[in-house]
């Protein structure tokens, strides 16, 4: 596999869950969207090449997806259209920016979560990382269990309200 379609799939991967959200928002039949996604993967792997890496790669995935809907339907014409073309237009720049904020917000979240004082840190890493319970994470750091759950709880507001703040920073929200 050369280096081009090697970056095509790692795009392709990252963006098709929200292409996928989109097409199952627009088309109906399920038979017709699973046609439609896969017209899509394939368009936007045969078309990589023409890409611009200097831009955004899921908008452009999108405007793949649009076309192919649009396409489906001509071939089709089995329903009516639900949405007019202005909104599936909207749609599809919404669900691009859902996703550049979804990735600002894990992105973040990394950085937040190395911002944790020790203890914290450690609370945070045995249960969302290990999949400890609060219990477990008790005896492990000598807390009674009530105070590791208030901790936990306290270290989820302090990473939802650093996220938060920092995606405002932005202009994403």
């Amino acid at each position: 596999m050369d280096q081009l379609t090697r970056q095509a799939f790692a795009h392709w991967t990252q963006a098709q869950p929200a292409v996928s959200a989109f097409v199952h928002v627009v088309v109906i039949d399920r038979a017709e969207r699973d046609d439609v996604l896969q017209d899509v993967a394939v368009a936007v792997l045969e078309s990589y090449a023409d890409y611009d890496p200097s831009r955004p790669f899921l908008p452009w995935a999108m405007g793949i997806a649009r076309h192919a809907i649009a396409d489906s339907l001509r071939k089709r014409r089995r329903r009516p259209m639900l949405l007019a073309p202005e909104v599936t237009d909207a749609l599809a720049a919404a669900f691009a920016e859902v996703e550049d904020v979804e990735r600002a917000r894990l992105h973040h979240l990394a950085e937040c979560v190395a911002r944790l004082d020790g203890r914290a840190r450690e609370a945070c890493e045995l249960r969302y990382r290990m999949d400890i319970k609060p219990a477990r994470i008790a005896e492990l750091m000598g807390l009674q269990a009530n105070t590791a759950a208030k901790l936990l709880q306290r270290v989820r507001e302090q990473l939802r309200e650093c996220i938060e703040s920092r995606i405002r920073a932005e202009g994403h929200v």
